[in-house]
């Protein structure tokens, strides 16, 4: 029996408590680590047998860890680390500020091969999952449009995105999708439909002590990538408030390709999540390619990859000689 793949957390908020839950379900893995940038007394590791330990020393413990889960924030944190790492250590990480994923994969690319090693970057249900279904979309139906709508949910990224502004002291973004340009899809008319038309955003957020609100709000609205291009509403809260009513982080969406073949047939096809837990189920993800990422560097393929690039065989625990016995 092969040993165990030894899983190493860089990060530990929601996707990283997330990460050591879905560890744990996976009978081929064990947890060899938790790196922190706080105390690691701060940090309750799911077993005692876990270490916990300062981030300063990840390079210290790259021998024992064949595979690394970046879970830090897409605005700030992965473009430092992402590249950083994965000169000393295979990697997956779930970056997903989709404007700027060409240059994050080069930045990363480049550090991965110089240390031979393999990093899967922007693993998730979006990037990740539902690219995999628009890629699918589009080759199976060439003649027609592709559609994707988030929510109604709680995005990681946006949150963290929305906290990083000065003066706020904690927030939540909800993303919302609009039920008439969902269902005028699901039509088959194939509508052209803007930015604006298929979601609006939601953000709660508690203000630093002395901070203004004015100026808080306008730098929401006109953030590039996340604000800018959609109706966000701001709603100021109290942290009791946070506290009570945000605490769930559920998510979710559709990604939906409408075409037609042969002689002009309507042909409508779906993919849909309906995520109790965003941070557990993107974890969840990071942890199935984890796997992926350790093959595939076994195998010598070094560098960054994409789910696009990864073949789904590899992500199973399964030998292909059960996978085509169990799933064809």
């Amino acid at each position: 029996m092969a040993a165990p793949l030894r899983i190493g957390i860089a990060g530990y908020g929601n996707l990283g408590r997330g990460v050591a839950a879905a560890v744990g379900q996976n009978p081929d893995m064990e947890l060899a680590g938790i790196f922190t940038r706080r105390s690691p007394a701060e940090i309750t590791a799911p077993t005692p047998a876990v270490p916990v330990l300062p981030w300063d020393e990840l390079l210290e413990h790259r021998d024992r860890v064949d595979v690394l889960i970046l879970c830090g924030g897409s605005k700030a944190d992965l473009p430092e680390h992402g590249p950083a790492l994965a000169a000393h250590f295979t990697t997956v990480d779930s970056f997903d500020t989709h404007a700027k994923i060409p240059e994050y994969f080069a930045a990363v690319d480049a550090s991965a091969r110089a240390g031979g090693h393999t990093a899967i970057i922007s693993v998730g249900w979006d990037p990740g999952m539902f690219s995999l279904n628009r890629l699918l979309g589009e080759a199976l139906l060439p003649d027609g449009a592709t559609y994707t709508f988030w929510g109604k949910g709680l995005s990681q990224g946006h949150s963290d995105a929305v906290r990083r502004v000065p003066g706020v002291a904690g927030a939540v973004q909800y993303t919302v999708p609009s039920d008439e340009a969902i269902a005028a899809v699901r039509s088959g008319r194939r509508p052209e439909l803007t930015t604006r038309q298929k979601h609006t955003r939601e953000c709660y957020v508690v203000l630093e002590d002395g901070a203004d609100a004015a100026a808080v709000e306008q730098a929401i609205v006109t953030m590039p990538h996340y604000f800018a291009d959609y109706d966000t509403t701001v709603r100021f809260i109290s942290a009791d408030e946070l506290a009570r009513d945000h605490a769930t982080m559920p998510h979710g969406g559709f990604v939906i390709r409408s075409g037609s073949t042969g002689s002009g047939s309507s042909q409508v096809v779906e993919y849909r999540l309906d995520l109790g837990s965003n941070p557990e189920f993107t974890a969840s993800v990071l942890v199935a390619y984890a796997r992926a990422a350790a093959r595939l560097n076994a195998g010598g393929q070094v560098g960054a990859k994409t789910v696009l690039d990864v073949p789904p065989g590899l992500l199973s625990p399964k030998s292909a000689e059960e996978l085509r016995a169990e799933l064809l």
